[in-house]
């Protein structure tokens, strides 16, 4: 059996989960991969996995938002919280001083590892990629009464992490969105803190201009999108070019499922048409159901056929700069509204 990289030795390759893990992973619906009990070979009998699922779940908001700002994927970001449930099961629990603290580094390095592999695919994929929308009216991540907490939900942040490497990523969300030392940063990465400060640094440069163009505080934010969406069903071209920014940017992510843009759609002009078209050639318009996503104000679109799409909005100076629009159906199973 190896021993994973804190010294504690892993679990067998076993994906069989306890009914208390599978909830520790938010997945009980998902039968297929959540089994009654783990067998003896996994080595815990079924009170000793219920304890290890207790401990792990007072953490759960909190790692889940990790894993989900490392992976902007909320699906992805279970699976990995159901991968550290058994790293946690067959640890040494008793000689664990700090819960958190090894959960996290359990977490973090798990999530890096399933980012990396997804950025080496990432070619195949069809369009503009976005990151899953997450309701968070109430947050399945905890309270985010903190503006750094908000933020570092954001889609349009989300998005711009897609350009870091896996390392810088894990070292600008543990540093900006949960104010980790640079030292605990480097245990949980295996590096130095020198060497974390660097990255931390990189990360930041690499996002800094584009993330000024996201300051709108949420109210603000809700009275342009309410308007972007208002001009966009009228078909009112003047009105939807004054409220975006001239260089405004919006991505379709239809992931090849549903009809969507498959280059981003850049300038005010293509902007305004490219939603009027849209929203206002139509005999019956989409309903429109505003909704908090990643802790912004956001909307969900319901079109006639069933089809539907979720849109989120990033500003700064009163007017909009970015438009985020998820309508690959995988990205929205969760999507409630």
């Amino acid at each position: 059996m190896e021993p994973d990289r804190s010294g504690h030795p892993a679990p067998p390759v076993d994906r069989r989960v306890t009914a208390a893990g599978a909830r520790l992973a938010g997945t009980e619906s998902r039968s297929s991969r959540a089994p009654a009990a783990v067998t003896e070979s996994a080595g815990a009998t079924t009170a000793d996995a219920a304890r290890a699922a207790d401990a792990l779940d007072a953490h759960r908001p909190m790692l889940l938002g990790l894993a989900y700002r490392l992976l902007g994927s909320l699906h992805d970001a279970e699976d990995v919280l159901q991968d550290a449930y058994l790293r946690w099961l067959g640890a040494d629990r008793a000689a664990v001083a700090e819960p958190r603290r090894y959960l996290s580094r359990v977490v973090t390095r798990l999530a890096i590892d399933r980012l990396r592999a997804r950025q080496a695919a990432r070619e195949t994929y069809v369009g503009p990629w976005l990151p899953e929308p997450v309701a968070t009216a109430p947050s399945p991540f905890g309270p985010l009464e903190h503006a750094e907490l908000r933020d570092s939900l954001s889609l349009a942040l989300l998005h711009l992490l897609e350009r870091l490497t896996a390392p810088e990523r894990a070292v600008y969300v543990l540093r900006t969105a949960f104010a980790l030392p640079f030292a605990e940063i480097a245990g949980i990465l295996d590096r130095s803190a020198a060497d974390c400060r660097q990255l931390h640094h990189r990360a930041t440069d690499r996002i800094a201009e584009d993330r000024r163009r996201f300051t709108a505080d949420p109210a603000e934010q809700r009275r342009l999108l309410d308007a972007f969406l208002a001009a966009a069903r009228d078909g009112d071209l003047a009105r939807l070019a004054d409220l975006v920014a001239a260089d405004v940017t919006a991505w379709t992510d239809g992931g090849g499922r549903v009809r969507s843009a498959r280059n981003p759609v850049r300038g005010a002009d293509r902007v305004a048409r490219f939603f009027a078209g849209i929203h206002g050639s139509r005999r019956q318009p989409p309903r429109v159901v505003p909704a908090e996503l990643n802790g912004w104000p956001g909307a969900v679109i319901h079109w006639p056929d069933g089809r539907r799409y979720a849109l989120s909005a990033a500003a700064a100076g009163g007017r909009i700069t970015g438009l985020y629009v998820v309508g690959n159906p995988e990205k929205l199973a969760r999507l409630t509204g």
